[in-house]
C-alpha cells in the first residue's frame, strides 16, 4: 500500500471523527485547517499526489460531514463567523463538480423548511455568483470519456439544467432571485462563454479539449424552452468572436454538431431567430445541414412546411444561409421545388390556413430571389409545370385572398423561371401585402450573397398604369393620374343595398328537390336551398312523400357556388326533414353512413369558407339597442313566463330509430369504417352519440332495451387502448345511468337539447349538448299512456365474426 495515500486516508478518518463529535471551537478550527491543506491554492499546500488522492477519494465524504454538522449552535462555537467562513471555503475552493453535487443533494434531501435548507441555498447562490459553474463545466471538457465519467456527466447535466426547477420545488415561496429561470439561464450563458474561452486558449496552447458536455447543456436548456435567455447571451458574443477568427468558427461548428438529435430542432430554431442575418448564421453553423440529417430536416422541411410562426427576417436568414455556400445551394433548389408543389397543391390550398399559405408564398419568393438564372434553367420545365398547375388551382378558388396570392406569386415566378417567354400578368389592387411580397422577390444585396454576384438582372417590370405581378415603378411627378383624381367626390351611401336576385324561389318541396339535383341555374339552386327549411315546416305532408329522396340529396349536397352560410342552411334543412319524417330518414342516414364513398368530405363539419347566413344589422341600430338596454330599469329580475307543462314525450316514438341502427353490426369491419381497428376517432364519436341518445331517452318506454344494448356495447370497450375509445364508455355508462347527472365538465356546461349528428366530422368529434330530462314529469299525460310505437325492440345482431389482430377491448364478461 502506498504510504502517502495511507497517511491521507488516516488524516481524513481522524478529521471526520473530530468533526462529528467535537464541540470545541479551537479543535474544530485546527482540524479544518489541516484538511484545507489538501485543497489547491492553500497557503501551506500538501504534495500534489496527496491533493489528487484527497480530491478523488475523500472530498465528498468531508463535504457531507460538514453538511451534517450544520446548525446555528455549531456555527457559534467560534466568534465573528470564523467557523462559517472556513466551512463555506471547502465548497467554494474545492473541486467544483463534487461541491455542486453535494450542495444539490443536501437541498433536495431536506425534509422541509429549515435553517440548514436556507443556509445551503444561500451557499449555492454564492457558488453561482463566484463563477464556480464555469469550473464545473470546464472540468468536464478536460476529462477523458470513461463509463463512470459518462454517468457523472449525465448526473451533472440534469442538475445544471434543472437547477431552477429543483430549487423552486424545495424552496417554494422562499426561493432566491438567483434561482429564477429568467436570471439563472443568462448566467449559465455567461458561464458557457467563459468555458469556451478557456477551450480556445487550451487549443492555442496545444491541449486537447472537448465541447460535448457544453453541447448537451445548451441543447437541454433549449429543449426546456429557454432559447431566448441562453442564446440571447451566446449569439451576440459568438457573432463578434467569429468575425475574424477561424478557430472560434471551428469551435462553434463543433459545439452545434455535438448537440443530440432530440435537441437539434429547439437549438436551430432559437439560433435562426437570434441570428441577425445569413452571414452570422453561416459563421455559427457552417455546413451543419450537410453533416446532420436531423438538422437538414429541420432547416429544409419543418421550418418551411410544418410551421409558420416565424417572421419574414427569419425566413430570409434561413434561406440566405442555404444560398451562401456552393455546397448548400442544391438544398435551396430542392426547397424551391417542394415549396412550389405545396403552394399549388389542391389539398394544401383547401385545408391550410391563410397565414400558412402566405408564409409558404414568402419562402417561395425568397428562394427565387437567391437562385441564379442558370440554376433555374436546369429545372425549368419541372418548375414551370408545377407553377401553371398551382396557378390554375388558386384561380379556381372561391376565396379572394387565395386568388390574390396566386396572382402575385405567379407573376413574379413566371418572370424568373421562364425569362424568355411572356410573364403572367394580373390586375389587382396594390396593398401592404402585395408590396411586401414583391419586395421579397428583389435580389439580395451583393454583400449578403457573394456567390450571386453574377446573377442575371430581375425580370422586366410592368408598365405604368396597372398594378400587376412585377415590381411597381414610381410614377414621375406631375403625371396625368393626379389630374384625373376623384378623391374630392362624396361617396354614395350603399350600406343598405341588397343584391338583386333574378331567380324566383320554389314554392313546393318537390321543386326544391328538382332544383338541388338537376338545376344549372345557380341562383335558383341557392334560392331553393334557402327556402327549403320553411317549406318543410309548412308542408309536412308533402315532405313525407319525398323525405327519403330529399334526405339523400341533402346528405350528398356539395357547396359549388360559395353560398354564404351553406353549412347552416343544409343542417337546418336536414333537421327539419328528420323531425317531419324520422323513421325512414334515420334508417337512410344509418345506411348511408356504412356505404363506401357515399358521404362527401364536408358532411358533419362546417366548411372553413362558410360564413354566417344572417345579415348583420347596421352599426347605429346596435348602438341604439345597447343604449336602450342600459337605460331600461327593471323592477323584477324574475321571468314572467311559466315553465312548460307536462305532456306526452314525443321522443318516445322515435328513440329507437335514432339508437338501434347506429349500434347494429359495430363489430363488423365495413368497407367504410373499421371501428374496432383503425377508426378509433369514429368509435369515440359513436359511443358519445349513443350515450347522448340514451340520456335523452331515459323517460321513454324503449329505454330498458336501449340501456341493455348500450351496456353490452360499452362493456366490450372498457379496456380500449385509445384515449378516444377509452373515454367513450364513461359517457355511455352515464347515459345508461338515466337520472344521474353527467360528470364530465363538457356535459355540465351544455344544457340545451340538440340534434346529434349521425355523420362523423372531419376534425374530430364535436362537443354535444346534452339535455337533462325534467324531474317529476311522466312520459305521458294523466289521461293514460299512448299506444306503444310500432317498434318491436332492438334488431337482431348479425353473426359474430373473428376480431382482427390489434382490435382493442376485452371480451364481454
Amino acid at each position: 500500500m502506498d504510504p502517502v495515500q495511507s497517511a491521507v486516508a488516516l488524516t481524513v478518518r481522524e478529521a471526520l471523527h473530530t468533526l462529528s463529535s467535537s464541540e470545541d471551537g479551537g479543535h474544530l478550527l485546527s482540524t479544518l485547517g489541516a484538511l484545507k491543506r489538501y485543497l489547491s491554492g492553500a497557503e501551506n499546500p500538501a504534495l500534489p499526489g496527496e491533493q489528487e488522492e484527497f480530491a478523488r477519494m475523500h472530498f465528498s465524504a468531508v463535504l457531507r460531514c460538514l453538511v451534517g454538522r450544520l446548525s446555528p449552535g455549531w456555527l457559534e462555537l467560534l466568534p465573528n463567523g470564523q467557523l462559517e467562513d472556513l466551512w463555506a471555503s471547502f465548497f467554494l475552493e474545492g473541486p467544483a463538480d463534487q461541491a455542486f453535487l453535494v450542495l444539490m443533494e443536501s437541498i433536495e434531501g431536506a425534509a422541509g423548511p429549515s435553517f440548514r435548507l436556507m443556509k445551503m441555498a444561500q451557499l449555492l447562490a454564492r457558488f453561482l455568483s463566484a463563477g464556480r459553474m464555469a469550473a464545473v463545466m470546464e472540468g468536464q471538457c478536460r476529462q477523458l470519456t470513461e463509463p463512470a465519467f459518462r454517468l457523472l456527466q449525465e448526473t451533472l447535466l440534469i442538475k445544471v439544467v434543472g437547477l431552477p426547477d429543483h430549487l423552486g420545488n424545495r424552496l417554494q415561496r422562499e426561493n432566491l432571485e438567483a434561482f429564477l429561470p429568467q436570471n439563472y439561464f443568462p448566467l449559465l450563458g455567461e458561464e458557457i462563454m467563459r468555458v469556451l474561452q478557456a477551450v480556445v486558449d487550451s487549443l492555442r496552447g496545444g491541449w486537447d479539449c472537448s465541447v460535448s458536455f457544453l453541447s448537451q447543456v445548451l441543447g437541454k436548456a433549449c429543449v426546456h424552452g429557454r432559447q431566448k435567455e441562453i442564446l440571447g447571451v451566446l449569439v451576440p458574443r459568438l457573432t463578434a468572436l467569429t468575425q475574424g477568427s477561424c478557430l472560434w468558427q471551428r469551435v462553434c461548428w463543433r459545439l452545434v454538431e455535438c448537440v443530440p438529435d432530440r435537441a437539434m430542432e429547439a437549438l436551430l430554431t432559437g439560433l435562426v431567430e437570434a441570428a441577425s442575418g445569413p452571414d452570422v448564421l453561416s459563421r455559427l453553423l457552417g455546413n451543419l445541414v450537410l453533416k446532420s440529417k436531423k438538422a437538414q430536416f429541420v432547416m429544409t422541411r419543418k421550418i418551411l412546411f410544418l410551421q409558420y410562426r416565424y417572421s419574414t427576417p427569419m425566413l430570409q436568414s434561413l434561406l440566405g444561409y442555404l444560398a451562401m455556400d456552393s455546397q448548400r445551394r442544391p438544398l435551396l433548389g430542392q426547397a424551391l421545388k417542394e415549396l412550389l408543389e405545396t403552394w399549388g397543391s389542391p389539398s394544401a390550398i383547401r385545408h391550410a390556413p391563410l397565414p400558412q399559405q402566405r408564409y409558404i408564398s414568402s419562402a417561395l419568393l425568397i428562394c427565387l430571389a437567391h437562385l441564379q438564372d442558370a440554376e433555374l434553367r436546369d429545372s425549368q420545365d419541372e418548375l414551370l409545370a408545377s407553377l401553371m398547375a398551382g396557378v390554375k388551382t388558386r384561380l379556381d378558388s372561391s376565396l379572394p385572398a387565395v386568388r390574390r396570392l396566386g396572382m402575385i406569386v405567379a407573376g413574379v415566378a413566371s418572370a424568373r423561371i421562364h425569362p424568355d417567354g411572356p410573364p403572367l400578368r394580373f390586375q389587382y389592387e396594390e396593398d401592404e401585402l402585395s408590396r411586401e411580397l414583391l419586395a421579397l422577390a428583389a435580389p439580395p444585396p451583393v454583400a449578403d450573397s457573394p456567390s450571386e454576384a453574377e446573377a442575371s438582372p430581375a425580370a422586366e417590370t410592368p408598365d405604368r398604369g396597372s398594378v400587376d405581378s412585377g415590381v411597381p415603378q414610381a410614377q414621375p411627378e406631375g403625371s396625368g393620374s393626379d389630374l384625373d383624381s376623384d378623391d374630392e367626390l362624396v361617396p354614395y351611401d350603399m350600406s343598405g343595398d341588397q343584391e338583386l336576385k333574378s331567380g324566383k324561389a320554389p314554392a313546393y318541396v318537390r321543386d326544391c328537390v328538382e332544383a338541388l339535383t338537376s338545376s344549372e341555374d345557380w341562383e335558383r339552386w341557392e334560392a331553393a336551398l334557402r327556402a327549403l327549411e320553411g317549406l318543410i315546416v309548412r308542408s309536412p305532408a308533402a315532405t313525407r312523400e319525398v323525405s327519403v329522396e330529399l334526405a339523400k340529396v341533402l346528405l350528398h349536397l356539395e357547396e359549388k357556388t360559395s353560398v354564404v352560410g351553406f353549412e347552416g342552411l343544409r343542417q337546418r334543412a336536414l333537421v327539419a326533414v328528420v323531425v317531419t319524417d324520422p323513421a325512414p330518414v334515420l334508417t337512410l342516414a344509418a345506411q348511408e353512413l356504412s356505404r363506401p364513398g357515399r358521404l362527401p368530405p364536408q358532411c358533419g363539419s362546417p366548411s372553413p369558407t362558410s360564413q354566417p347566413s344572417s345579415t348583420q344589422a347596421p352599426a347605429w341600430r346596435a348602438v341604439v339597442q345597447e343604449r336602450i338596454r342600459s337605460k331600461t330599469r327593471r323592477f323584477s329580475q324574475r321571468s314572467p313566463r311559466r315553465g312548460p307543462g307536462a305532456g306526452p314525450n314525443e321522443f318516445n316514438l322515435v328513440a329507437g330509430y335514432f339508437f338501434f341502427p347506429l349500434i347494429r353490426h359495430f363489430d363488423r369491419p365495413l368497407v367504410t369504417f373499421d371501428l374496432l381497428g383503425e377508426d378509433q376517432l369514429v368509435l369515440g364519436r359513436l359511443v358519445h352519440t349513443l350515450g347522448a341518445l340514451m340520456y335523452l331517452a331515459v323517460n321513454t318506454t324503449v329505454a330498458v332495451a336501449m340501456g341493455k344494448a348500450l351496456l353490452e356495447f360499452v362493456w366490450t370497450l372498457r379496456f380500449h387502448g385509445d384515449a378516444c375509445g377509452g373515454a367513450g364508455p364513461r359517457r355511455g355508462l352515464q347515459g345508461v345511468g338515466g337520472e344521474s347527472a353527467p360528470t364530465s365538465g363538457e356535459a355540465q356546461r351544455h344544457t340545451r337539447p340538440a340534434v346529434v349528428s349521425l355523420v362523423p366530422a372531419r376534425e374530430g368529434p364535436a362537443p354535444l349538448e346534452l339535455a337533462r330530462p325534467a324531474r317529476g314529469l311522466c312520459p305521458w299525460s294523466t289521461r293514460g299512456p299512448p299506444a306503444l310505437p310500432p317498434w318491436t325492440g332492438p334488431p337482431e345482431r348479425g353473426p359474430e365474426v373473428p376480431r382482427r389482430e390489434g382490435a382493442t377491448g376485452a371480451p364481454a364478461g
